[in-house]
């Protein structure tokens, strides 16, 4: 062991590993090298997708002047901070927050499948939601409705996977079968309810970042902080919530507890998501798994999740905004496109493999 730092004990070095311990005394952090260079290249991206994000609009502004804009110089300031910042900001953090609810479920359920579309939190919230809409609920109703309906999804789920404990392969046939029920309830609600309405819960459903701005950002983000010491926890409680129950019964860790946990810290951050930006699919899915390959790790890294989830949300909105234009698809539609072709692939290779 050696140290790379000028004061004894923050940083020590584990060449053969791959790895370095930042900290001292009972405050340590095993900071692995390729996760952390991995991560660096998925936020330099990140931050390049959002700055060319940002120039792209009626009027399109340079990469340097919109960095300009950024820090208040420039002609270019109202455009870029009043206009385009909001609606990138919401994007980044839906991405984020999908891409670990995803990592999330997917380490507990040891199953790459496992995702809030798929599993039925985005379903539950996308009844509610249209239950909100066809009642004429005003738009304050709209987001705590999408709440309650993930959060109870997610409940009922949890209640049907659970056999002397949460059985992983029982949880997402469980969310599959209610995510199905949810869908067609909310299909028969939607050609019941009235045009205008049915056709506003549509496009609701298909999960879009038109018309967001700074009060969804502040709704996304806030919790996403207060959170962080939870998913800092939730770093290292995945290492044994992955366990097989009877791995875990003879270490004599109790694993059930943990995989709750972090379920319920999967499900809020689904349903947060839900609710303000509708049902953007697929990146709660693939975020995880690709972040994963990056990394060569066994379990969906947590932060590099994150970076992915939101790297794959600007990029599709970028796409959906400029594709069609002046038509501005939602989202989701183009990350439910990309999903099909991303199934198929995990088949095959998984098939192959």
């Amino acid at each position: 062991m050696s140290g790379v730092s000028g004061r004894k004990g923050l940083i020590t070095a584990h060449p053969a590993a791959g790895s370095m311990v930042v900290g001292h005394g009972p405050v340590t952090f095993v900071v692995r090298r390729r996760p952390a260079v991995v991560g660096a290249v998925l936020a330099l991206l990140t931050g390049a997708a959002a700055v060319v994000s940002l120039g792209v609009g009626s009027s399109f502004v340079p990469p340097v002047d919109v960095v300009r804009a950024l820090a208040g110089q420039g002609t270019s300031t109202v455009i870029i901070q009043d206009l385009r910042l909001p609606r990138i900001t919401v994007g980044l953090a839906v991405g984020a927050l999908l891409g670990l609810s995803g990592a999330l479920l997917q380490s507990i359920s040891r199953n790459p499948l496992a995702s809030p579309d798929v599993v039925g939190i985005t379903s539950g919230a996308g009844l509610t939601a249209t239950i909100a809409m066809s009642a004429g609920l005003g738009t304050l109703w709209l987001g705590p409705s999408a709440l309650l309906g993930g959060l109870a999804a997610a409940a009922a789920v949890f209640a049907l996977s659970w056999r002397y404990g949460l059985a992983a392969h029982r949880f997402v046939l469980s969310g599959m079968a209610v995510a199905l029920a949810l869908r067609a309830l909310t299909e028969v609600l939607i050609v019941d309810a009235d045009p205008i309405e049915g056709q506003r819960a549509r496009i609701w459903l298909a999960g879009s970042l038109n018309g967001l701005g700074h009060p969804e950002a502040r709704t996304l983000l806030i919790p996403l902080l207060l959170l962080l010491p939870v998913l800092l926890w939730a770093g290292r409680a995945m290492d044994t919530a992955a366990l097989d129950d009877e791995t875990a019964r003879s270490l004599g860790v109790r694993v059930v507890p943990r995989r709750v946990a972090l379920g319920a810290v999967a499900v809020v951050l689904a349903a947060l998501t839900t609710s303000q930006a509708g049902a953007v699919d697929f990146v709660a899915l693939a975020a995880p798994q690709l972040a994963r390959r990056l990394v060569r790790a066994e379990r969906p890294p947590l932060a590099c999740a994150a970076l992915t989830g939101a790297l794959l949300t600007v990029v599709a909105d970028l796409i959906a905004r400029t594709a069609f234009a002046p038509t501005q698809l939602p989202v989701g539609v183009l990350t439910a496109a990309l999903g099909g072709p991303y199934l198929l692939w995990l088949l095959v290779r998984r098939r192959t493999a």
